[in-house]
């Protein structure tokens, strides 16, 4: 099952916002470790009230290049929202990465209406990193073929 799929049913159970919010938690607790090295002033994100940094990895064997991220925060809800956004981006194709729109995952997800704005703005942020990283892989991938 798609991963986008996966994480909709788990939240199709999920009745009130309460219990949304301490699943998107225990999805940040999941986050793999970040090691030391990446947590650097190039890999954090700008525009989040938190601290956060991604880091992007592209597999340039084919022409659309499939990126792989990694992150993390020191904000446990924000480490949840992180890891949401690699399961709607993470092992995807730079093309698919661009074409894919969080806000509405997050939408169908509940979460868009109970996120303050400094968390919905900070969301935003991850993602435009997100796609620029895969714009980038997509650039380098069509100039170097």
């Amino acid at each position: 099952m798609d991963p986008i799929e996966t994480l909709l049913s788990d939240f199709e159970v999920l009745d009130d916002w309460e219990d949304r919010y301490k699943h998107v938690i225990e999805f940040g607790r999941e986050l793999p470790p970040l090691p030391d090295a990446d947590h650097s002033p190039d890999n954090k994100v700008r525009g989040c009230a938190s601290q956060v940094w991604i880091t992007s990895k592209a597999d340039s064997r084919t022409p659309d290049p499939i990126l792989t991220f990694s992150g993390d925060s020191d904000a446990l809800i924000v480490k949840g929202l992180i890891a949401i956004a690699f399961m709607i981006y993470s092992g995807k194709t730079a093309s698919t990465i661009l074409a894919t729109d969080a806000g509405e995952v997050l939408g169908k997800l509940g979460l868009s209406g109970h996120l303050t704005q400094q968390r919905s703005n900070g969301f935003a942020s991850m993602i435009q990193r997100i796609k620029a990283d895969a714009q980038a892989a997509l650039q380098a991938s069509s100039s170097s073929a």
